[in-house]
């Protein structure tokens, strides 16, 4: 059973003890990335992610590595457009520490003027390492045209210009307006007692600073053709077409995950079985949808020789096509569904998946997440709500694709597709 508190300080703490483990996972949940940065600051939710394990007040480096080793527990954290999570996995013994240490590394970074200049050499390294990455590099090129404008344009990373500028004053500024308990959620599943760990929160995180927490306004992408060809030395061109999809906490967002899986969310969908296992064109052609608090997108992928390019666009858009015209059958209907509902299962076995998703859903969308309702949501899809989304989500007007490898053969052929297949509306 899933309870919520609230500690002296404001900050919110969700909770869900499963009795049958003997992990516990713990997140520590802020309102900081990318969708909150100013220009200058690009890239500093995630510069900031790294610099809290080059050690506090009370630890090096080595002995925040070396003190989680000793128990055989995980720490980490992730960035992403729209939060930072810093979480811990651990024994049910040692939550005291997991505890402890969260909150040192997230209250109390050292912040050392040395080990920031060595951290952004290792950022910026992480930023040359996507831009190799020809897959990466149409995924981050998609979604900045596709959102060009807004606040989700803006690459979580930053950029080596930004991440270089950055200054110890500057973070400092940028954690004292976003760290604060209004903006902060803490999220625990596993094998705990809520009355253990309520003073052990209240204790650790005291020292958080009170504030109201406050979110950005997501506009939806604007209309218009958008094509970008980037020209990369490499042996397939990877292209990513992005398309209208739903934000979080919709009906429509259930549906559109159903679709996503009938078109190429799986190994039975349409364009793997006829791009990849019939024609062979490509080895990896997927899609997948992603939601944010105020709007989604859907991104259709595919990675495919220079000669083969060409031909894989057109048929790519010719599905999307006799999709849009023909709708899913019912038998697509139904395997796509018991897919996105046995996914959602297995996923959600262990600790760290329910504090996930539980801390996830609290921070972005102020409600509490339980596995009975995402199961309701996903019965309560019909075929005929899966159809109805279909002239919002295959609209060829608000796409945008994004081309990067060697191109140069076939970019004219590919933008005169795009071209034809855009006008139609």
């Amino acid at each position: 059973m899933i309870r919520q508190a609230k500690l002296t300080n404001g900050i919110r703490v969700v909770m869900e003890p499963m009795d049958n483990l003997r992990s516990v996972a713990v997140g520590v949940w802020v309102n900081a990335g990318s969708v909150f940065e100013s220009g200058a600051e690009a890239g500093i939710s995630h510069f900031i992610e790294h610099m809290v394990f080059k050690g506090t007040a009370r630890r090096s480096a080595a002995d925040i590595a070396a003190e989680m080793d000793a128990v055989g527990g995980n720490l980490n954290a992730f960035t992403a457009k729209e939060c930072t999570c810093f979480y811990a996995k651990v024994l049910d013994e040692d939550l005291p520490l997991a505890v402890d240490m969260l909150s040192d590394i997230t209250l109390h970074p050292a912040l050392d003027a040395q080990e920031m200049e060595k951290e952004k050499r290792v950022v910026i390294e992480e930023i040359l390492m996507s831009e190799d990455s020809p897959e990466d590099k149409a995924f981050e090129t998609a979604g900045s045209a596709y959102y060009r404008g807004t606040v989700l344009s803006s690459a979580i990373l930053g950029t080596a210009k930004t991440v270089s500028a950055f200054t110890r004053d500057q973070v400092l500024s940028y954690m004292a307006r976003r760290y604060i308990s209004g903006n902060v959620v803490i999220a625990c599943a596993g094998s705990f007692a809520p009355e253990t760990l309520l003073p052990l929160l209240e204790e650790a995180f005291s020292d958080c600073p009170r504030g109201e927490g406050d979110m950005v306004k997501e506009r939806e992408p604007r209309a218009g053709k958008r094509w970008l060809f980037v020209r990369k030395d490499t042996e397939q061109v990877n292209a990513c077409l992005m398309l209208p999809g739903y934000r979080l906490d919709t009906a429509e967002n259930f549906a559109l995950a159903v679709l996503s899986n009938a078109l190429g969310g799986s190994m039975s969908s349409r364009l793997f079985q006829k791009i990849r296992e019939e024609l062979g064109l490509a080895y990896s052609v997927y899609t997948y949808p992603m939601a944010y608090r105020d709007t989604g997108a859907i991104c259709l992928y595919f990675g495919s020789g220079e000669k083969q390019a060409a031909k894989t666009l057109e048929l790519a858009l010719a599905e999307l096509d006799r999709l849009k015209t023909d709708g899913l059958t019912e038998a697509e209907f139904q395997r796509s569904r018991a897919q996105l509902k046995g996914s959602f299962l297995l996923g959600m076995e262990g600790s760290g998946a329910h504090m996930n998703a539980i801390g996830k859903r609290l921070l972005l969308q102020n409600k509490e997440f339980t596995i009975e309702d995402t199961l309701s949501a996903i019965e309560c899809v019909t075929i005929d709500r899966v159809n109805d989304i279909l002239s919002h989500v295959l609209s060829p007007r608000r796409a945008v694709l994004a081309a990067v490898g060697p191109i140069k053969g076939v970019q004219r052929e590919m933008e005169g597709m795009l071209d034809q297949w855009m006008g139609r509306e």
